[in-house]
């Protein structure tokens, strides 16, 4: 029992020796409809957010364009930056080929941050009702991370 005791101990002490890599993903994606004015809610509140999003779901007439808010998390150790990567099949868009939006983004150590993608104003027009999108982080030519609705194909 005293040999166990001593070998937690010894995992314990040994631990800050190993390296500490900050995970890299992506946290969340919320996608958000903006109204004429830009705005995505009208006050901070968040089920006031939600409700203004389920009123701007009913009546597109009242939205502008489309945002997709991402929170991912970088590790610094080996990248300068990442590119951020949207892909959006909607409704008026087939499969093979979905809307693409891109940007390129820094790491902020090990905190995690957020990044916007926002579709155009003539995009939003001919894209239809979104039937799933998929959220990817580049690293070079190298998928690092990934999140995606249910109906991804």
């Amino acid at each position: 029992m005293r040999w166990l005791k001593a070998f937690i101990l010894a995992c314990f002490l040994m631990a800050p020796l190993a390296p500490i890599e900050a995970a890299t993903k992506i946290i969340k994606v919320l996608p958000h409809y903006l109204d004429l004015e830009g705005r995505h809610t009208l006050n901070p509140s968040l089920y006031q957010r939600d409700a203004y999003q389920g009123e701007l779901r009913k009546k597109p007439e009242l939205c502008s364009t489309l945002r997709f808010d991402i929170q991912w998390k970088g590790s610094s150790l080996y990248a300068d930056s990442y590119k951020l990567r949207m892909e959006v099949i909607t409704s008026k868009a087939y499969a093979a080929k979905p809307l693409i939006l891109e940007e390129n983004v820094k790491p902020r150590g090990i905190w995690s941050r957020w990044s916007s993608l926002k579709i155009t104003p003539e995009q939003f027009r001919q894209m239809g009702e979104i039937v799933a999108w998929r959220a990817t982080l580049w690293e070079a030519d190298k998928q690092v991370a990934e999140q995606k609705s249910f109906l991804w194909p």
